[in-house]
């Protein structure tokens, strides 16, 4: 089949557990994916959207009891549990082969056999890795066509002896013994999502949608990558990378991790308020990151397309998403226009006056339930975004100048502070956190802790995975990136937010630039550098004095009383919690207390 025996020997084994009628290599062609949408079309799930609207654009609506990633079904099978850590789901390894064997063992009859060969990053980059997924689903081979590179280039690459991470996926809905299909298949009472890190294999069961289903995403990207990355030297990340230009020309390349509704892929699209500056997008997810022979951390975005959530996001919010989303998109339980286009909340300031919602019932407005599902998404090539950089695929990566950490706090966090050394970034990252409440002024809220964004993503102990970070920081020392720690939602008294945040966010990134030529000054305190008061431009902004106060104090009694809090969650792992980012608390903890003694 394949000029790859050990591919060949998988196909085969695949092929006998699951019993399809066919099999069909996929090539990743214009006609494949137009195919690919004919048999959704055909099976009553797509439906093509007015050419004169949206050229080349289809609507699908899943099954009502599959729209989202399954966390609580997602599950790490490393050898102990112990591996897998305390906020993974373990299976024993042997056991969950044995409930996946049976789940698959028939499971493709009546279907055919797709076989994905699949490129993460740009075909022939040494940061890019290949896998191949099988998979039942003509969905999944549509929405990886755009997610990645898929075709024969990929198995040229691979050649005869090359290594690939195995995916297998089936939506667990076979068509045998009279059973009749159904537009969406799926089994969500029987559904797995395993990850198995010593075969650095995904197994997937009983979901045809987004991270479940399209394994080259956070299965691949980030759990199955992020064990390949601990080994191997490298870094997985659930970052955005972005291209920021200053008037003079000068260029950096910035990498940020924010756990979800923080702003990360507006931030990616940055539509920058500073004269002269200018943002563009190498990627808005994940983002992988080598050490060239010049001792520089590289990154390239893995992916080849973007898999957005779309409620939320207009013209006022994200232009360049907006415009990136005219043609050639997959929309997936949005709603639909009387006149064949798509919407969803937040698309619009007002709602049209008569819509079909996500589930293909007649909505209006005031009908008591969103239009389109809260998860609802678009699929687009990248090279399609209007600002996307020019080296988005540059085989060797983008130089990476600056990381950005930052969580949703309405108190105790800065506007932005730079760390004083990678190990303190390093302490930074590993408690970010959002709130889960509404904080009232000078108190902290319920907070949902998500280390560097990795928290339902990483393939192995969150604290060892903190490890990592502090070895590449003793190998690579001076030239790693600056690390920096931001926070666009302090909130007043009143409850307000105080930074107006969007597109006048670049002010902080002409700062971040700024710091890492060492062309602005900077305050030392407990936390880190913060701006000086005429370091960060702030003209025009209109912000009060104790506007400015609040961003950019350090909140010495708000951290004292989070303190016990890192504390806790560090107990949480055990003894694998590095040495180093114990230092980083406990000094911490001495700085702000002699803050606190002086201040007394």
């Amino acid at each position: 089949m394949t000029q790859n025996e050990g591919l060949d020997l998988w196909i085969n084994e695949i092929k006998e557990l699951c019993q399809p009628d066919a099999i069909r290599i996929c090539d990743g062609s214009p006609k494949e994916f137009h195919e690919m949408m004919g048999l959704l079309e055909n099976a009553g799930v797509a439906k093509k959207l007015n050419e004169d609207l949206r050229p080349n654009s289809y609507l699908v609506r899943s099954d009502p009891a599959d729209v989202a990633r399954v966390e609580s079904r997602t599950f790490i099978c490393s050898e102990t549990e112990e591996e897998a850590g305390p906020t993974n789901n373990w299976a024993d390894p042997q056991e969950m082969r044995g409930k996946l064997r049976s789940l698959f063992r028939g499971c493709m009859r009546g279907r055919t056999m797709f076989v994905i060969p699949f490129s993460m990053g740009p075909v022939g980059s040494p940061i890019a890795h290949i896998g191949v997924e099988i998979s039942d689903s003509p969905y999944v081979v549509a929405s990886m066509h755009i997610m990645t590179r898929v075709g024969k280039s990929v198995l040229d690459e691979l050649g005869p002896e090359g290594q690939f991470v195995p995916c297998v996926h089936s939506v667990g809905f076979p068509i045998a013994d009279g059973i009749v299909d159904v537009p969406w298949p799926c089994n969500p009472d029987n559904l797995y999502i395993s990850h198995f890190p010593s075969s650095r294999e995904i197994w997937s069961f009983g979901s045809g949608y987004g991270g479940n289903a399209l394994l080259g995403k956070k299965c691949f990207a980030l759990r199955i990558a992020s064990i390949m990355a601990r080994d191997e030297g490298w870094m997985a990340e659930h970052m955005l990378i972005l291209k920021l230009t200053n008037s003079e020309g000068v260029t950096k390349y910035i990498a940020g991790a924010f756990p979800s509704a923080c702003g990360k892929t507006n931030l990616a699209m940055l539509v920058p308020t500073i004269p002269g500056y200018t943002v563009e997008t190498v990627g808005d997810d994940i983002c992988w990151m080598k050490f060239g022979e010049d001792g520089q951390l590289y990154a390239i975005n893995p992916e080849a397309g973007f898999f957005g959530v779309a409620p939320g996001t207009g013209m006022s919010t994200n232009p360049n998403a907006m415009l990136a989303l005219n043609e050639n998109c997959i929309f997936t339980n949005v709603a639909e226009t009387m006149d064949g286009d798509i919407w969803w909340e937040g698309m619009t300031s007002e709602a049209p006056d008569q819509l079909i919602d996500w589930r293909g019932q007649n909505w209006t407005p005031g009908s008591g339930a969103p239009a389109a599902h809260p998860n609802a998404r678009f699929t687009v090539s990248a090279a399609q975004c209007p600002v996307i950089a020019d080296e988005w695929e540059e085989l060797k990566g983008v130089p990476i100048s600056a990381i950005l950490f930052g969580g949703r706090r309405a108190t105790v966090v800065p506007l932005v502070n730079e760390a004083t050394s990678w190990n303190q970034g390093t302490f930074f990252g590993s408690i970010v956190s959002s709130e889960k409440t509404a904080a009232a002024s000078g108190t902290i809220g319920e907070l949902r802790r998500d280390p560097m964004a990795m928290l339902p993503f990483c393939g192995y102990n969150m604290a060892d995975y903190w490890q990592h970070w502090i070895d590449i920081g003793k190998r690579h020392g001076a030239r790693l990136p600056k690390i920096f720690y931001v926070n666009w939602f302090r909130k007043d008294e009143q409850g307000s937010f105080i930074w107006p945040g969007f597109g006048e966010n670049s002010r902080v990134l002409e700062w971040i630039f700024k710091r890492c030529d060492g062309a602005v000054d900077a305050v030392e305190t407990p936390i880190g550098m913060l701006p000086t008061l005429d370091g960060l431009n702030l003209d025009q902004l209109g912000l009060s004095e104790d506007a400015i106060a609040s961003l950019l104090r350090v909140d010495a009694d708000g951290w004292m009383t989070e303190l016990p809090l890192i504390e806790d969650y560090y107990a949480s792992f055990g003894e694998h919690v590095p040495e180093e980012l114990k230092e980083e608390l406990e000094e911490l903890k001495r700085k702000l207390e002699a803050v606190t003694v002086n201040v007394a």
